[in-house]
Parts: C-alpha cells; structure tokens; sequence
C-alpha cells in the first residue's frame, strides 16, 4: 500500500518548502587522481544546502584512495569493473533529481560522463555543466543537451539550489 507523502521529508529553506533532493556529482575519473576527483565533490556536497543530498560513482571505493592517475576499470573489484561501473552509474543517473557535472580543467574527453549526460538527457534530467569556453567537451552535443553551462564552481552550486528550490507563494 502506498503511505502518503510525510511533511517530515520537508524542510524550509530560506522561504522555500522543499523535499531531499539527490544530486549526482558526475565528472573525469580516468587519468585523475582519487585525491583530486573526491576534493571538488566533497567540496560542492560541503556548500549544499540540507534538502539536497549529493553523491558520486567513487563511494565505497577506498580502495582506490592511493592511486594518483584512476585507470577507467579494475576488474578485481566488482564495483570497479566494467559491468560493476556502468551498472551502477546508470542507476545513479537514473534516481538523481540532477546531474552535476564538472569538466574544469578537464585534460582527455571523458567518455563515462558523457554516457551519464547521455542517459540524464534520454531520462529528460536537468544537467548542469561546469566548464570553460574552450574545455575538451565544449561540443555541439553536450551544449544541446545541457540545461545551464558555467565557468563556475560556486555559481554552479547557486543555480543547482536555485533549480531544486521550490518556493512557496
């Protein structure tokens, strides 16, 4: 049987009546450290306000925590593994409310993100884009699909709280 909807999921929020709100935090892995692919995601999950709730395909991978360059796979670990990857990545894109993605700075195309741009698109996902003018992904695809392109980190996350709030009149 369906309950119903709990008020105790609400929570007010500068004005705002608003629900927890999942915030998939989706961007390079390959070829970037571990130390530097968890630093902007810790740090956007950080600056959120309460009713949004981020998370990233690095959860539950501590093991990976002394590698300075990731590899696209390890077949060794279930959740790391080709299967183990695009599994979980797609579920994650699937129940988020709105992909996050940030290619700042980003040196090689990368390929898993764009799958998850792909599949919030196909999903009909707002997707938010964190990139310069000139970045590796600036192509005519990712712009199209893309619902806000930035150049900033923390005007990314305004207009991500922005886009979740629900004001109330």
């Amino acid at each position: 049987m369906l309950k119903p909807f709990e008020t105790s999921n609400l929570q007010s929020v500068r004005g705002s009546l608003t629900r927890e709100l999942l915030i998939f935090l989706a961007g390079p892995l390959t070829g970037v450290s571990y130390e530097e692919s968890i630093a902007w995601r810790s740090y956007v999950s950080s600056k959120l306000p309460p009713f949004m709730r981020a998370y990233s395909a690095l959860r539950g991978k501590d093991y990976l925590a002394e590698e300075d360059a990731l590899k696209d796979v390890y077949e060794e670990h279930p959740l790391s593994s080709q299967k183990g990857i695009t599994s979980r990545d797609r579920m994650d894109v699937m129940r988020c409310d709105l992909l996050f993605v940030n290619f700042l700075g980003a040196k090689r195309v990368s390929i898993g993100t764009l799958m998850e741009i792909a599949w919030a698109d196909i999903l009909r996902k707002p997707i938010l884009v964190v990139m310069e003018r000139d970045n590796i992904h600036a192509h005519g695809f990712v712009k199209e699909v893309a619902s806000y392109i930035v150049s900033d980190l923390d005007e990314a996350i305004k207009l991500a709280t922005d886009v979740c709030s629900i004001e109330v009149l």
